[in-house]
């Protein structure tokens, strides 16, 4: 008889998990709030254009055709991508503008000619980072970091001989200032704490290891939008017989002697040996485990940051745009303490513009682009938003209009907007927080919660809000480290 596993929610940890599990042979039924996979990992479709709705950077792809090899399947008859020759472009007010190559000796060279960075302190960071993905993760991203044997086995015990080199005891800003020389330069690798909701003058440096995936490793674009990832790992889970209920909101994990042994949902109750919480870890515990113990501790922390994110559909091209383009802040650290500190939106943000239509044409009508523009913003604390909304409308406005010497109002034929109240709607994620619990301590891997419960037997966690954290392949990464727990 098959072994039967419940998973709630169908975010991308939450689809992962249920392939591992499949090809384990369980019996596997995921419910979903919502009427779609995928969590944040989802489209929009507005009047011709089409949006990825949330995650725009893809890294670590390996970590999406291991699932289809496990099923026994090529990944290339399945998803299709491509290596970016850039991986961003950058813009300053006084004109300034670099192309991030993927080509990490181009890539120097560009920050050399562009901003009097020698190009071999951009070529000696990259290899630092590298350093630090070589120790760390098999530490932090492959492994439990809430067992005993991942403490105590070899790669474990080499890494504790280098802890001094790895970054624990720096902030990503303090790192950053002492490896480079411009003001520039120490900005653009600073931005990478954004990568998981972080503030780079409090976070610690051994986030600067982000840099190796998106450069040493590489950045991608899948064929079909970022949203086909969701796409293709749903339909492979199906293809594995994996049942999926959507509109199905659970409102109870079911323990038994402390023993979770099935989900409640209005009237109804389903039973299994095995249940999978994919939902927000902090949300969870206030709702569908509202009876059982709760892990005061984690619950407390602080939360990442969360994103003001305006859906344009623009009636013109602009060639001096790419794929993933940043315009930054005149003041960055001014910036973040508005985020972190003020609880609010500071009035020259950073300005990131995704447009997937640059790579797949078909995205925005003929003559036009799908911009996904995004500011970091706090997580909701009960703030006037509607007011900071329109106010940080204008100043990204402005800002566009500064950098790129246009008028950008005429041409927005369509919009949406996501922030941070329907971020938390939508995605169940508590106050709108990107990432779960901030990284901005030397302490915060270890402030995730396992992805196990060690207080209730057969209850399991996966997803960005839990270890090893948020982004596309840590959530994948959570999934493989969950379900490798499991017999």
């Amino acid at each position: 008889m098959k072994h039967k596993a419940i998973i709630i929610g169908s975010g991308i940890a939450g689809i992962a998990a249920s392939i591992r599990l499949a090809v384990k042979g369980f019996e596997v039924t995921v419910f979903e709030a919502n009427t779609y996979p995928g969590g944040k990992l989802a489209e929009i479709k507005l009047q011709g254009y089409r949006f990825d709705a949330g995650p725009s950077l893809f890294t670590l792809p390996e970590q999406v055709e291991e699932l289809f090899r496990l099923a026994g399947k090529n990944p290339e008859d399945y998803f299709q991508y491509q290596k970016l020759d850039v991986a961003c472009h950058y813009f300053w007010e006084d004109g300034k503008r670099v192309h991030a190559y993927g080509d990490i000796h181009a890539f120097a060279e560009e920050v050399e000619t562009k901003l009097g960075e020698p190009a071999a302190n951009v070529r000696k960071a990259l290899k630092s980072a590298a350093y630090l993905y070589e120790h760390l993760a098999p530490l932090f991203m492959h492994r439990s970091l809430h067992q005993w044997n991942t403490w105590v086995n070899p790669q474990a015990l080499r890494s504790y001989l280098r802890m001094g080199k790895l970054g624990i005891f720096d902030t990503m800003n303090g790192s950053n200032e002492k490896q480079f020389q411009q003001e520039k330069t120490v900005q653009l690798f600073n931005r990478y704490a954004t990568y998981n909701g972080s503030n780079p003058y409090e976070t610690p440096a051994t986030l600067n290891i982000i840099p190796h995936l998106e450069f040493n490793i590489g950045a991608f674009f899948p064929n079909k939008g970022m949203h086909d990832i969701t796409l293709s790992l749903y339909d492979l889970s199906k293809s594995l017989g994996v049942r999926y209920h959507f509109g199905k909101k659970v409102e109870e994990i079911l323990v038994e002697n402390n023993r979770a042994i099935g989900v409640k949902i209005g009237e109804e109750s389903y039973f299994a040996d095995t249940i999978i919480n994919n939902m927000d870890m902090v949300n969870a515990y206030k709702t569908i485990l509202s009876k059982q113990k709760q892990p005061k501790m984690l619950l407390d922390q602080p939360k990442s940051s969360s994103a003001l994110i305006f859906y344009w559909g623009i009636k013109q091209e602009f060639p001096e745009l790419d794929l993933h383009n940043i315009l930054f802040s005149e003041d960055y650290k001014a910036e973040f303490e508005h985020i972190f500190q003020r609880r609010t939106i500071y009035h020259d943000p950073t300005v990131y513009i995704n447009i997937t239509s640059v790579y797949k044409k078909d995205d925005a009508p003929a003559g036009c682009m799908n911009w996904f523009t995004m500011i970091n913003v706090p997580n909701n604390q009960g703030q006037d938003w509607d007011h900071l909304i329109s106010e940080a409308r204008k100043s990204i406005i402005a800002k566009i209009n500064r950098v790129l010497k246009t008028d950008i109002e005429p041409l927005i034929a369509v919009e949406e907007i996501l922030e941070p109240r329907s971020i938390e709607s939508k995605t169940s994620s508590a106050q709108g927080a990107l990432y779960g619990n901030s990284s901005n301590n030397r302490y915060a891997a270890f402030l995730r919660h396992a992805n196990f419960s060690s207080d209730i037997k057969n209850l399991y966690f996966c997803g960005g809000s839990v270890h090893p954290g948020g982004g596309i392949p840590l959530c994948l990464l959570s999934a493989k480290i969950m379900t490798e727990m499991i017999d």
